[in-house]
């Protein structure tokens, strides 16, 4: 499981010209699920992303977590994050995991993440045609991989 966490001053989700998530202060999740992914990868996210210290404190040091701040989450899946550019041009989803198995996987870490921040996290929606605007903050943008822990 990948995902590319981006500190954002907003954030929002529009689907078909309607706005479906936004949020102020916060994290940008993107999210790419793999077909070797689990329940254990998403654990494993869930804690990362929740408490990595990317926020400033009062002397400007980044030490505080999004939960420090009360910040609001973003999740948007991404299976494109899984593409492999190894050979030619054109990149190679093969690892990217299908319908039956992301979906649910991607739905159980926006629940995790829900719980953990005890807020409602703001969603795309799976398949979706999305347009994804943000106003990076630092910029400020982390990448994680579950499997290279």
């Amino acid at each position: 499981m990948k995902a590319v966490i981006q500190r954002v001053s907003e954030a929002s989700v529009t689907i078909g010209g309607q706005v479906k998530s936004s949020i102020h202060t916060g994290l940008l999740v993107l999210l790419g699920v793999g077909h070797d992914d689990s329940e254990e990868d998403v654990e494993y996210l869930v804690r990362k992303i929740c408490a990595m210290r990317i926020f400033p404190d009062p002397e400007g040091v980044m030490n505080l977590s999004v939960q420090d701040v009360g910040g609001e989450v973003i999740v948007v899946s991404q299976f494109t994050l899984m593409a492999s550019t190894k050979k030619g041009n054109r990149p190679s989803y093969i690892a990217a995991a299908g319908h039956e198995k992301a979906v649910p996987l991607y739905g159980l870490f926006c629940r995790k993440i829900s719980e953990a921040l005890g807020k409602q996290v703001g969603t795309g929606e799976f398949g979706a045609d999305m347009k994804v605007a943000l106003v990076n903050d630092g910029p400020v943008t982390i990448c994680i991989d579950s499997k290279s822990r």
